[in-house]
């Protein structure tokens, strides 16, 4: 997950938003896509029912499900996340662990192999290099301290 927003306040007594956006131009948003904010540590997904850009790094929006102004203050000061990985932090994972569901070790992730529709992870395992689909669906998380992205891996690929 890529943050690149803040709810700063609600805006109005029917569920508005005021976003600021973090070295991320509103513009770039794409407004079918949903953006995520964590509840209890779980990324929670919201559609943009509105989307109003104020400036260069703010903009007035409504999320399907935030109705009134109360809904929308549970929302005031979290974190807006995109989904997927850029381009460049794809490469910062180059030299990380792989972990499987169970947090297994699988091997390093050594380069990615950018097959039509299916990206794939290069991961040096102890059998050998082996390419894993590097998928959304897959994809389960990482931690940056510990330099790891964790995933469920297909039975059968190792």
């Amino acid at each position: 997950m890529l943050q690149v927003a803040q709810v700063l306040k609600s805006n109005g007594i029917e569920g508005g938003l005021i976003l600021s956006f973090r070295d991320f131009d509103p513009e770039d948003i794409q407004l079918q896509e949903p953006v995520f904010i964590e509840f209890d540590g779980l990324p929670v997904p919201f559609f943009f029912d509105s989307f109003v850009p104020k400036g260069t790094n703010r903009a007035l929006v409504t999320l399907t499900g935030v109705r009134n102004l109360e809904d929308a203050e549970e929302l005031v000061g979290k974190a807006v996340f995109l989904d997927g990985w850029e381009e460049e932090e794809e490469e910062g994972i180059l030299g990380w662990t792989l972990l499987d569901a169970e947090g297994k070790e699988v091997g390093t992730i050594r380069d990615f192999e950018d097959i039509p529709g299916n990206t794939c992870l290069v991961v040096e395992t102890p059998a050998g290099e082996t390419l894993v689909p590097f998928h959304e669906d897959l994809f389960i998380g990482r931690d940056e301290e510990e330099r790891t992205v964790r995933m469920v891996i297909p039975d059968g690929l190792l």
